[in-house]
């Protein structure tokens, strides 16, 4: 798998976008990275900017955008309402695929010494990357700020992991690290108020806070034996937090960064948030998401709501992400596009050398790109096809069931078949593309060169493997159909009544594709050198396409009787 790192530098300018160009320009210049996004705050006075590419490239992206920011950045002139340290605050490094978050910290390092020794700039090493435990926390870091930062710099216990105990006027200091995906969020709040919109911060954040003798927020702080502050705790587990003033927007947020959204969710920071204002007598308007969000956050924020309003949670990826959108308030300030938000759209968008997928096409194209002169998409991709839309058939039935008046104590059983359904139906769209691909594979391999025995011996592994590939395929095909099928008895059974001839199209596509699928099974197995793989997977392709051909009659049996 190809190693790919995210970085998320964070520049101190949010207002002029020249800028920000100059510095975007100069990370682009790197091959191997893409510029995903670019998030600019007004009030902050602050942009995020999300790049992902090779680790090496990462490195040089990285460091680049950081020596033009120091040179055109001058953080004496700099006013903002997040708190910040340098003209590159902070570059965190980030895990995407086929790298360990140790081989990360090792790019993050790397890039850290560069910044120092050939820029000049006082780099501190955070979370992952830190080199002792008190400069884990980024908020340590960066204590004191860039208007601190000279004092700080003096100090021996502040000596910089890279880079020279001196004040850089303009750049200020960076700090880099390597961490786990981070999500910053934002609350909106109906209040002017940084005081209030800070209470709630402090309500939800893990490091709580400070607790205090008699009035709890002009009484004198406790401290503990060693003279450490006493805190409270907040109620989120991975949740950092503070409230300010968005002049842009006229509203105070609850700015939040969630560390870790496998221990608390994007949705379950929300819903604390709209509890915790409406104690204080404050409402949640909606939220902002900064930067890019994983897919699955949003997948799961849609589920949550749903299922709190005893929906069927079996609907579509796209569904799920309306639903999450609404319920969150995410287009509250600005119009949110889930392809610019969510990273695995934007990594998908960005690739130029992306294959067009059968799936994305029309209906129509669909059809008229099968019925041209080109090869594929042939049967296997069509059974595929047939096989998706069979499910779905039985999925509408199922959310149909889920919603039917009076069956709303039903909508939990309802729901659980639709979210199978449309698990297979996902999985078979794929084999859609994936059958192509595998005789895409056949004709690249038929194309190898055979001037002499070593390049015919090359040749003929690879026909080979192609060829099991495309046996494979297919048959995969056939066992998903196949798990379709009791779905659609399901729903044929226990279904809306007045949906049950759609159950029953649903089991006549699900047996063609079985039968379709098998077909392709058939004819390429018959190029393979491999009997004893042959054998196995023609003998259970024959008892799958049996048994499917029992489950309709079944099933139409259902049916007809209900039609009567």
């Amino acid at each position: 798998m190809k190693q790919l790192i995210e970085c998320v530098p964070n520049f101190s300018e949010g207002n002029d976008m020249g800028i920000i160009k100059q510095i975007t320009d100069q990370i682009e210049t790197v091959d191997g990275v893409k510029l995903l996004d670019v998030d600019p705050g007004k009030a902050t006075n602050r942009t995020v900017v999300t790049i992902v590419g090779t680790p090496e490239a990462i490195v040089e992206a990285a460091f680049r955008g950081i020596k033009k920011a120091a040179e055109i950045i001058d953080m004496r002139k700099h006013k903002g309402e997040h708190p910040r340290m340098g003209a590159t605050d902070v570059c965190p490094f980030v895990p995407i695929a086929g790298i360990t978050m140790e081989e990360t910290v090792v790019y993050a390092r790397k890039l850290a010494e560069k910044v120092g020794n050939e820029l000049n700039i006082p780099v501190y090493c955070y979370e992952n990357a830190a080199f002792t435990p008190e400069r884990r926390n980024l908020a340590n870091c960066r204590s004191g700020e860039y208007e601190g930062l000279q004092k700080k710099l003096a100090d021996p216990n502040w000596k910089p992991d890279f880079g020279p105990a001196e004040f850089n006027a303009g750049a200020g200091a960076t700090a880099v690290g390597a961490r786990d995906f981070l999500v910053a969020y934002n609350i909106n709040l109906n209040t002017t108020s940084t005081r209030r919109a800070n209470a709630v911060a402090f309500d939800i954040r893990e490091k709580g806070r400070p607790k205090r003798e008699g009035n709890p927020v002009t009484g004198k702080i406790m401290k503990d034996a060693d003279g450490k502050q006493i805190m409270i705790p907040g109620s989120l587990k991975a949740c950092k937090a503070i409230g300010w003033y968005i002049e842009e927007y006229g509203i105070a947020q609850v700015s939040i960064n969630l560390t870790n959204i496998s221990i608390t969710s994007v949705h379950e920071a929300f819903e604390e948030s709209c509890k915790k204002a409406q104690e204080r007598g404050m409402r949640v308007s909606g939220s902002e998401l900064v930067g890019l969000v994983p897919l699955k956050a949003m997948i799961d924020a849609g589920k949550y709501f749903l299922k709190k309003q005893q929906r069927s949670i079996g609907v579509s990826e796209d569904e799920l992400i309306k639903i999450a959108v609404k319920s969150l308030g995410l287009d509250d300030l600005k119009p949110f596009n889930p392809r610019e938000k969510i990273i695995e759209y934007v990594l998908e968008d960005s690739d130029i050398n992306k294959q067009k997928k059968l799936i994305d096409l029309t209906c129509k194209a669909f059809a008229n790109e099968t019925a041209s002169e080109s090869p594929a998409p042939g049967g296997g991709s069509v059974s595929a096809y047939m096989g998706a839309l069979g499910i779905s058939l039985a999925t509408m039935v199922a959310n149909l069931s889920s919603h039917k008046a009076g069956w709303d104590e039903r909508w939990k059983e309802f729901s659980d078949w639709a979210e199978q359904g449309q698990k297979i139906k996902d999985e078979l769209m794929f084999l859609v593309d994936e059958d192509t691909n595998a005789f895409n594979k056949i004709m690249d391999a038929f194309g190898l060169p055979k001037n002499n025995d070593t390049e015919k011996a090359v040749r003929d592994n690879a026909i080979q493997d192609a060829t099991r590939f495309a046996t494979e395929i297919p048959f995969k095909t056939m066992q998903k159909a196949f798990a379709s099928m009791k779905i659609i008895k399901a729903m044929a059974e226990v279904g809306n009544p007045n949906s049950v001839t759609d159950a029953g199209v649903g089991a006549l596509c699900a047996r063609s594709a079985v039968m379709g699928a098998f077909l392709n099974v058939k004819i390429n197995a018959s190029g393979l050198k491999d009997v004893d793989f042959v054998k196995d997977i023609i003998g259970r392709g024959e008892v799958i396409e049996q048994d499917a051909k029992q489950l309709e009659t079944e099933i139409l049996d259902v049916v007809n009787g209900k039609i009567k």
